[in-house]
């Protein structure tokens, strides 16, 4: 019999390459089929989100509001099964975020920004992959927006964690 040693490293290596890699090829794919979907949906026109915003045209709220549903149903069977991811093993978890401070003024300059920009964050790579150059521009403001964020935000911890303590004087 002939024995062919580079085929069975080549299968040690293929392997070896889903094992270690699963999860990045996992959501490759799954970041490639949801791209194409919101193309397919009319989420990465520019003029379906200007005309959603005038209130014209209500297929992308169609669309968000279908995706709202279907995410709903989804969270509430990953909870009642018990569902374990995929690339991990472990249970899905949902932890509630505490409610913050700022949450209702950030959303606020989010929703002009994509007003601004007629793009959410979520359609930007898909618009990218179109070849649609106008989306440099709005993933440049995610990115400076990001960065202040988190440059203002270790301000204000750094600031309270050096202020002096308050005396009270309820004498």
């Amino acid at each position: 019999m002939f024995e062919f040693p580079f085929l069975k490293n080549f299968k040690l290596i293929l392997i070896s390459f889903n094992f270690a890699y699963r999860t990045h090829v996992l959501a490759l794919l799954m970041g490639a089929l949801f791209g194409f979907l919101m193309s397919r949906a009319g989420a990465t026109t520019y003029d379906f989100h200007a005309q959603m915003f005038l209130f014209i045209d209500f297929q992308l709220m169609e669309v968000i509001g279908t995706a709202v549903i279907v995410a709903m149903i989804g969270v509430l069977l990953l909870k009642r099964f018990h569902v374990n991811a995929l690339s991990t093993g472990c249970e899905v978890d949902f932890v509630k975020k505490p409610y913050q401070a700022g949450l209702v003024t950030g959303a606020f300059i989010f929703g002009i920004g994509w007003a601004m920009t007629a793009s959410c964050p979520g359609t930007i790579p898909a618009m990218l992959g179109e070849g649609k150059m106008g989306a440099v521009f709005a993933l440049i403001g995610i990115v400076g927006g990001t960065m202040a964020y988190g440059v203002l935000q270790s301000f204000v911890t750094h600031t309270k964690q050096s202020a002096p303590p308050s005396k009270d004087n309820n004498c």
